[in-house]
């Protein structure tokens, strides 16, 4: 009996015990719930205030409003077709006639991955919870601001009819280029109003929402009908339409509305960085989050490379006789950057914005031809013995591949031209001393020494990406020429500076870092070099064409003519051309010879820079302290009045002839580097 007594004694001990637990529990929860809900933010009456955020505005550098984003225009549900509403509710919240707010279901899922699954907040967003998280302004995702948008849900439930609730929603989504609201993307993909739209076009419309930029149908018209089938199985699921009419639908292309432009910002560079934001920040942050963003853009230097590209296509369309009735023309693209910071300045993608969206400066990529060799040049230079004034014989070479057959590179005049100085084989740009440079150094070595240098993409460790066989983009060109312009300092290209949220918090800044990665006299060796291209080699027409600044670049030309490059700068600025079909095809002019590098990419960049530099003070390149200049003649690499010739025994006795300044040129050489030494 005794032994009975104790056990129940026990039993009252851990039920009192429990209860005490949790109470305390619920005490905890309470005081951890009225925390949290300290300073919610108040509730707009009527509810429909909920989507007057201020619109997202970019900034030009000069501090000129260059677009706003998230016009807005309200719609009350009876304006609004059935099939949307039926459609929208069947795929972002399908019980939303029936939650007071939260779907539990959902709720507990993503509590689950919440709790256990460090790293990731899940969402459980009903319409209402995406409705509330509209009223924070903090872009961070938290536990605690979930829990925060759960209760301004139960609010909202509280205060408003579903109806009130759903037209607030369909009126503040955002469905991509530009549209938030179902009435402006009615007219904008389909230029009709919310009222008139189709079931097919309705499902599509639902569907955008969930990434607006993968599935905008003017871009990814095949992705938004993909997506359009996952709606219509919702609508199928949630008893909106029968199993054969969403058969029937989804064989519907819908036509979307040609005259769309304002579907565009007009520009290539706010295409990019808008992008570059929706990455960072989310498609409904950029697009009516209220955010102020400061940009990189200079609108003189973009307004005068627009230009430079127009009026340099037609220079090219009449070089290759083509008029107006041609269909297909090449394209155009350009980069400029500010070497002392890496911010882009100026950005043009095509020839026209209005006919092709696609961004040739970053998406698209192209073998730079003989544009690569200067990270051949400074890698030489860094891993061998070797310097401008080092001597090659230009002369016909088979490389033996492993694996494969013999390479026998060519160079682009198809002649040879025997001894010469590294300084003049890349004036010449001469194919056969490169390549037996590149099996001197290895062709790692050279990847490694342009990824340093900020090349993005991907590159082959092969011979032949000395003659720049890899794929490159404009700006992977241009800032790889750029880190040797700032003569090996290397700086992030950037498209905008600063992002403000919409009570001027800061929420990203640009901090410039310099990071060296040449050393600097060796990448005034190469720098140097490139100024004997604008001099003197393929570049020359820059000086032909009025631009007489201290500069320095190199031209480009692949094999078949497909691309013609330049990419050169001056000590403060850093500009990369391309032009050439968008489908690979030869440029050819009038007399079918094919356009190079020189003859299509050098006016456009020439046009450019006079107009960008103007009123900017001239610069000199910054000699280094260890460099030395010395006059040697380009075959042998001797100083002019050494009395040495590699080709001749040292005799100083001999009488030697006079020196001919044809065939001298100064070469930047290094403390300790001797020239007239053969390699």
């Amino acid at each position: 009996m005794r032994l009975f007594s104790r056990l129940v004694l026990l039993v009252r001990l851990m039920f009192y015990t429990g209860l005490f637990a949790a109470g305390l529990m619920a005490a905890a929860g309470s005081l951890m719930v009225f925390h949290i809900s300290q300073n919610l933010p108040k509730l707009p009456s009527p509810l429909n205030r909920i989507i007057e955020t201020p619109q997202s505005l970019i900034y030009a550098a000069d501090g000129q409003v260059l677009l706003a984003l998230g016009e807005k225009t309200s719609v009350s549900l009876d304006m609004v077709s059935a099939d949307f509403l039926n459609a929208i509710v069947a795929t972002e919240d399908h019980r939303f006639f029936e939650h007071h707010g939260v779907n539990k279901l959902r709720l507990f899922k993503a509590l689950y991955i919440t709790l256990f699954e460090p790293g990731r907040i899940q969402g459980a967003s009903t319409i209402t919870q995406q409705l509330a998280k509209n009223l924070f302004f903090s872009f961070e995702k938290t536990w605690q601001r979930k829990f925060k948008e759960m209760l301004v849900a139960f609010q909202i439930e509280q205060a408003n009819t579903k109806e009130q609730i759903l037209e607030a929603y369909i009126n503040q989504i955002h469905f991509g280029a530009g549209a938030q609201g179902v009435e402006r993307a009615a007219r904008m993909y389909f230029d009709k109003s919310a009222q008139d739209l189709t079931l097919a076009e309705a499902a599509l419309l639902a569907g955008l929402p969930k990434s607006p930029s993968q599935y905008n149908p003017f871009r990814h018209y095949d992705e938004a009908l993909v997506r359009r089938k996952v709606v219509l199985s919702r609508m199928v699921a949630a008893g909106f339409i029968t199993a054969d009419t969403a058969a029937k639908i989804d064989a519907v292309r819908p036509d979307l509305h040609d005259g769309r432009k304002d579907a565009r910002t007009g520009s290539y560079f706010l295409d990019a960085m808008i992008q570059k934001l929706v990455d960072m920040y989310g498609e409904d942050v950029v697009y009516h989050g209220g955010i102020k963003v400061y940009s990189t853009m200079d609108s003189r230097c973009q307004a005068d490379a627009r230009t430079a590209v127009m009026e340099g296509m037609n220079r090219l369309d009449e070089l290759m006789g083509l008029d107006e009735a041609v269909k297909e023309k090449p394209q155009a693209a350009l980069v400029a950057i500010d070497t002392a910071s890496g911010a882009v300045r100026a950005m043009v993608g095509g020839r026209d914005y209005y006919a092709s969206e696609f961004n040739r400066a970053v998406n698209s990529k192209r073998q730079a031809g003989s544009g690569f060799k200067p990270f051949l040049y400074y890698t030489a230079f860094r891993d061998k013995k070797l310097h401008p004034a080092s001597v090659f014989q230009d002369k016909p070479v088979g490389i033996p591949i492993r694996g494969a057959a013999d390479w026998y590179p060519q160079n682009f005049e198809r002649k040879f031209r025997g001894p010469m100085i590294l300084k003049q084989a890349l004036i010449h740009s001469v194919n056969t001393i490169a390549a037996q440079v590149v099996v001197d150094v290895g062709p790692a070595a050279v990847v490694d020494v342009a990824r340093s240098c900020g090349v993005k993409s991907p590159l082959k460790p092969v011979y032949s990406l000395a003659l720049g066989t890899s794929e490159v983009s404009v700006m992977d060109m241009a800032a790889g020429f750029s880190t040797l312009a700032s003569l090996g300092i290397y700086h992030t290209p950037f498209l905008f500076w600063r992002v403000e949220d919409a009570r001027g918090r800061v929420l990203f800044e640009h901090i410039v870092k310099d990071r060296r990665v040449l050393d600097t006299a060796t990448a005034f060796q190469v720098v140097d070099m490139m100024e004997g291209v604008v001099d003197f080699g393929s570049g020359r027409g820059i000086r032909k064409l009025g631009f007489k600044r201290p500069a320095a670049g190199k031209t480009g030309t692949t094999d078949n003519y497909n691309d013609a490059w330049f990419t050169g700068f001056t000590p403060s600025l850093c500009v990369s051309v391309w032009t050439g079909y968008d489908k690979k095809r030869k440029m050819k002019d009038k007399n079918r010879r094919g356009i190079t590098g020189g003859r299509g990419a050098v006016p456009i960049w020439t046009d450019f820079m006079i107009r960008a530099m103007k009123g900017e003070p001239e610069r000199d390149f910054l000699i280094p302290s260890d460099i030395r200049y010395e006059t040697v003649e380009k075959t042998t690499g001797c100083p002019v009045g050494s009395g040495k010739n590699q080709n001749m025994p040292d005799d100083t006795d001999a009488p030697q002839p006079a020196a001919d300044p044809d065939a001298t040129i100064q070469v930047a050489l290094k403390k300790g580097q001797n020239p007239c030494g053969e390699y």
